[in-house]
């Protein structure tokens, strides 16, 4: 239990540093980050290359990696600024009662003040410093990982293009849940914009970034208000990290489905519906595209909040959003004889696997459109699929300044030559 008074003014620990990203130089186009200078943050292992020079790398050892199955067509890489694109933050929180630090641990876990740190998006910039006084003043421990005690352990936020912000703390024990949710108010008042907060709970000693056990405390989900369709965000789910590339990614997926024209199409890894909903979304006339759209995804909060999305959009009647292992419900369902004109995977790192790969190879489905966020992954279970080809690739740079890219492809059914009865060639 904490026993000491909470301070209601922060104060700065010995060695926290404030120092910010500053604009890219008209020299070499780098941009100069004072915690990467000072060797307080490498997060960010590229920024001492040129953007452009980042992503023109990117492309080609991507290239490299799909040689095997090059497209007929690669599309210029797609990209958005270098700084003020990252869309959530996963702060460490480290310092001391009344002195947090929030951004990273250093090697001997202790906490490095990065708030603030360039590449967030400067809604999540400009509240950090807030959020740091807030915990300051409930008193609580930041979680020691030497020591195996204390209570704050991270600070997750979640900014939708609309400047609100969903925020959630992640904590040891109900002791720190309790004393944060007696100061929702303070919290509340402090950050008006915060239209979503929770609390996760993490009682274990491990390397995670948040527990089972989720405790709302206001609002339910970040509505993401993004080009074609409004996303529902709740605490757990998934979303890139930046929105500005991800909406390229949609707009690209959603182009290619409408070249196909499917008038079936399944979404396997769905999440909250992205690249269902967009497809669903039709053209710019605001007329919703003529097909049946279903999505499956594991976790039946991201299913809830795709069905909302799809009311909102008013395509509810035409798509049908499914809780449940992707691999299992779509080997059942063609093993069952169902074949939908064009599928979507959009797979974790580790991609669809042999299972997967294998149903779609004999599944006669003549188009899938994979979006990859690892070319070595996807590199492997296009080799377990020799009956299609690549038609189109492109790279979208999610991560700037890291090695991580996200990349797309369109592939088409290999045309079946049959042999002709009775006639011998040679």
């Amino acid at each position: 239990m904490v026993t000491r008074k909470p301070a209601m003014v922060p104060r700065k620990m010995a060695g926290m540093t404030t120092l910010p990203l500053t604009p890219a130089t008209t020299v070499d186009g780098r941009l100069v980050c004072h915690y990467f200078e000072a060797d307080r943050c490498r997060s960010c292992a590229l920024l001492g290359t040129p953007h452009d020079e980042q992503i023109t790398d990117k492309e080609a050892w991507c290239r490299k990696v799909l040689a095997a199955h090059a497209p007929a067509a690669w599309l210029p890489a797609a990209s958005g600024p270098d700084h003020d694109f990252r869309n959530r933050a996963k702060l460490a929180v480290g310092g001391a009662a009344g002195a947090v630090t929030l951004g990273i641990l250093d090697g001997d876990f202790h906490g490095v003040d990065l708030r603030d740190c360039g590449i967030q998006v400067p809604t999540i910039r400009a509240v950090i410093p807030v959020l740091a006084e807030f915990l300051d003043a409930t008193g609580l421990d930041p979680y020691d990982v030497s020591a195996r005690r204390g209570e704050l352990k991270f600070v997750h936020v979640t900014a939708a293009p609309s400047g609100e912000l969903m925020v959630r703390f992640v904590v040891r024990s109900q002791f720190g849940l309790e004393v944060i949710a007696s100061r929702t108010a303070a919290l509340r008042e402090a950050i008006p914009q915060a239209t979503v907060v929770s609390v996760n709970l993490l009682p274990e000693h491990k390397a995670a970034l948040e527990g089972s056990r989720e405790v709302m405390l206001v609002g339910e989900s970040l509505r993401m208000n993004l080009e074609r369709v409004d996303l529902h965000l709740r605490p757990q789910s998934f979303f890139q990290t930046n929105t500005g590339v991800a909406t390229a990614l949609c707009d690209q997926v959603a182009d290619w489905v409408d070249e196909i024209a499917p008038a079936a199409l399944w979404d396997l890894y769905c999440g909250v519906g992205g690249f269902a909903l967009w497809s669903a979304a039709g053209s710019d006339d605001g007329r919703p595209a003529p097909r049946r759209i279903t999505g499956i995804e594991i976790s039946d909060q991201a299913i809830e909040s795709a069905k909302l999305s799809a009311v909102e959009l008013g395509v509810a009647d035409s798509t049908e959003f499914i809780a449940g292992d992707a691999t299992e419900l779509a080997e059942t369902r063609l093993g069952a004889g169902e074949r939908p004109d064009a599928i979507i995977v959009n797979p974790p790192r580790r991609g669809i696997g042999s299972r997967l790969s294998t149903a779609l190879e004999t599944s006669g489905v003549e188009h899938i459109v994979y979006s990859s966020c690892n070319p070595l992954t996807l590199a492997g279970d296009l080799d377990r699929m020799p009956s299609y080809e690549v038609t189109r690739a492109r790279v979208f740079d999610m991560f700037p300044h890291t090695k991580h890219l996200e990349v797309a492809v369109l592939l088409r059914r290999r045309a079946q030559v049959m042999p002709v009865s009775g006639i011998q060639i040679g």
